[in-house]
């Protein structure tokens, strides 16, 4: 019986991952398939985007994608992203862009073992203090040096904009209850959130399994967001604080979406997530091939997987 549908792509026909558009945003139009291509449609026309050409498609406000388009999109090795506004807020997504399960493998493997544990996290640290040697510090103190470092960028932004700073302090249940400048980081820093988990969902990292931060389902968004804070939402809020907003959620957002639209956030947030989980070479190109053979293997405990899709019952080495 033949199965129903469009049947997908060989393997030789996807471009390789680092040949794409990683990621592309899309926001108030509507998302459809014209036969190996996604078009948007929106008051200014339609665009052709060859499928294959796509890491992930990040669907903005005023969206609507039909199921060809979908079908389209996993058939070549794409996923789809549901966010807010250029990007920021994470509200949902697709199949991951990852074609095999390494990326969340390693993570696991990693989060599972103390000493493989401690070293992600160290590394996570030395990104933060570049020329220092963080590998012998336990995560006491690494916590200190961290925490210094955020007063010291709090205090030189206080000093740099004028902004009265006396502490992180805010409330979850009641963000009006906040000063301006709490306010604006507690804005700044959900609108980095999602960036994040938008990014690690697509490349099929897990955003609960955290090396830092843990027993939380986004542990590792907090992880790698609190990378950028001090380059990225801490002077943003700051600058939003002084600038005496009457809006400062909607200010904030609006300021961190223009702060990242031309930073190549995203595929620097890509790099430093597989550096830090398949420990390779921090260098400019992503090199990880996404899109390995659609196979499943079993696993056996000897240490060796073996082929699926096939009964084992007469076989020699099972012993019922």
């Amino acid at each position: 019986m033949k199965i129903p549908g469009v049947p997908p792509a060989e393997l030789a026909d996807l471009v390789r991952a680092e040949d794409r558009i990683s990621f592309l945003y899309l926001e108030r139009s509507i998302v459809h398939r014209d036969s190996n291509a996604i078009t948007s449609t929106d008051d200014r026309g339609v665009m052709h985007i060859p499928a294959a050409s796509v890491g992930v498609l990040l669907l903005g406000p005023g969206t609507t994608i039909t199921h060809q388009a979908i079908a389209l999109l996993a058939d070549h090795g794409a996923t789809a992203v549901w966010v807010g506004e250029r990007g920021v807020r994470y509200y949902a997504h697709g199949r991951t862009l990852a074609a095999s399960s390494r990326l969340l493998v390693a993570q696991a493997t990693a989060v599972s073992s103390r000493d493989r544990r401690l070293a992600v996290a160290r590394a996570m640290y030395a990104m933060r203090f570049p020329g220092e040697d963080t590998g012998s510090l336990t995560m006491q103190q690494l916590r200190g040096k961290e925490g210094a470092r955020v007063r010291r960028c709090y205090r030189e932004h206080a000093e740099r904009t004028g902004v009265a700073w006396r502490s992180r302090d805010y409330d979850r249940a009641d963000f009006d209850s906040g000063d301006p400048i709490n306010q604006a980081l507690s804005a700044a820093h959900s609108c980095l959130y999602g960036i994040v988990h938008a990014v690690i969902v697509a490349i099929g990292a897990s955003p609960g399994l955290g090396f830092v931060h843990t027993g939380h389902e986004r542990s590792f968004v907090y992880d790698v967001a609190d990378l950028y804070k001090a380059e990225i939402t801490i002077p943003v809020a700051f600058d939003i604080a002084a600038g005496g907003s009457s809006d400062v959620s909607a200010d904030t957002r609006r300021a961190v979406r223009d702060r990242v639209h031309d930073g190549g956030l995203l595929t620097r947030c890509v790099r430093d997530i597989r550096t830090l989980l398949l420990q390779t070479t921090h260098t400019g190109e992503i090199d990880e091939d996404w899109l390995e053979p659609d196979e499943v293997r079993l696993w056996d405990d000897s240490g060796v997987e073996i082929p699926s899709g096939r009964n084992y019952a007469g076989s020699s080495d099972v012993d019922f």
